[in-house]
Formats: structure tokens, sequence, C-alpha cells
């Protein structure tokens, strides 16, 4: 006959391998590593739902570092741990390629677009309004390190108002800041990525004018696979087919890019 005391030792045991195992498999769901994508700062509201996307289409769940396509290429050179580097431009990507950083040569997954933003009421988001006295602060991304920075200083100077106005440039080092800038109206007003103002978050705030893409040089977006973390090469190859699927060009349509049908 088994006594109560024996019985209670049993069941007490029982009941510690059970907290145990599910205590196991709580650790191992915390500790499961992430696919890490260094997105340019144009990218991340579109990114957010690309990765929410992917991770429900495949089960592999991705963090993203979010920051200027040039600061994240220097990052990628001094051994960061990303996997994909999806870029502002080709030439960041190319240059990694060349330095022997990727599996292989950058392709392109969009064309981004340019505008002029403003959160000031009353603050005409033109070229003309620009030059208006009212107007005492620009923001723009850092053209050494931001792609799209460098296609507004291509813009002002076709419009021939880039002598005019540079003293009131305020420069953000990636297009993230930049909207800080615009966004607590620390500028009148500033130049930006359209993904930005259609995002959910930023989506009928301020005033915007898109700028004639024949003003600047099309701004070709890059991304490659990275080679320093040959574990996540399957899911990093996995999320650049998933981002040239018609389910990734749907999510870069709504977000305002170009893509190649």
């Amino acid at each position: 006959m088994i006594s109560l005391k024996n019985r209670g030792n049993k069941s007490i045991s029982k009941n510690i391998i059970v907290i145990s195992f599910l205590l196991f498999i709580s650790c191992k769901q915390v500790d499961q590593p992430k696919l890490t994508i260094a997105t340019a700062a144009n990218m991340q509201f579109a990114m957010h739902e690309l990765c929410d996307s992917f991770t429900v289409e495949t089960g592999i769940e991705c963090e993203t570092i979010i920051s200027s396509s040039g600061k994240l290429t220097a990052q990628i050179k001094e051994g960061a741990p990303f996997d994909i580097f999806v870029s502002a431009d080709m030439k960041f990507p190319n240059d990694l390629f060349e330095g022997g950083f990727t599996t292989s040569k950058p392709l392109i997954y969009a064309y981004g677009k340019l505008i002029i933003w403003s959160m000031i009421k009353d603050t005409d988001p033109t070229f003309e309004g620009l030059t208006n006295n009212n107007i005492k602060h620009i923001a723009i991304a850092n053209p050494k390190i931001a792609p799209y920075g460098l296609s507004a200083i291509e813009v002002l100077k076709k419009k021939n108002i880039y002598n005019v106005i540079k003293e009131k440039l305020v420069f953000g080092e990636s297009v993230a800041q930049t909207n800080q800038f615009i966004t607590s109206k620390v500028v009148e007003i500033g130049f930006t990525a359209k993904s930005v103002v259609l995002s959910a978050k930023m989506k009928n705030k301020g005033n915007w004018t898109e700028v004639d893409p024949n003003l600047y040089t099309p701004i070709a977006q890059g991304i490659v696979v990275l080679n320093n973390r040959n574990e996540f090469l399957p899911q990093a190859k996995r999320f650049n087919v998933f981002l040239f699927s018609e389910k990734g060009k749907e999510i870069l349509n709504k977000f305002g890019y170009s893509v190649n049908n």
C-alpha cells in the first residue's frame, strides 16, 4: 500500500518536473536568436511591416537596427553582427561587396521618393517657401552618410537656391533624426522620404509636397546579404527572396516606393 505521504511526495516531484520543463521551454523561446537587419532610416516604417509579414509567413523573427546607410556601413566593416543590409542607395552596398563583406552583389529592391515636409501651420512646403524669410531652419539628412540628404542637396542646386538657403540648413545624421527635427518643430521645414509621411504613425500630419523626381538622380536602394554570421545565412537569404516577392512589393508600393515588376 502507498502511504498518503508517498503519494504527496510523488505529486510534488511530478509538479517540479512539469515546472522545470515549462521553464526550459520558456528560456529556449526567450533565447531564440533573431535575424538582424541593418536598415536605412527611410525604410524604418516599411521595414516594420515587412518584418511582421515575413515572420507570419516563415516563423523567423527579425530585429532591425536603424541608422544612416553610411553609419551602418561603417559598423558592418567593424564587425557588427548584422545579417542583412537594406540601404538607401547602391553606393554603400557596392562598397561592402567590393570589400568582401557580402555573399553576392547588391540588388535594387526599390526606388525612393523625396518630399518637402512641414509641421508648422500655414508653412508652404515648396521651393518658393524655402526662401521665405519666415523659414529660419531647413532640415536635411547629412549628405555624406545619408543618400536622401545627398538628393536634397542635388535638388537645391538644380533649383538654383542652394546658395540662397544654405545658411538655413540643419543636418540630421539620418532621415530618422531629420524627421525628429521636423515633427518636434525644431525646424520649420525639411526634406525627407515619402515613405515616412505614408506610415500609419505620420499619415495626415503636417503638410508635404513630393519633389519632382526629374530634379534628382533616381534613389536606387539596394539590399545585400552579409557573410559575418554563417549560421543565419539561410534565414537571411529567405528574407532577401521575400523582399522581392509579390507581398514584399505590395508593402513597398504602399509606402510610396517604386519597384520593378
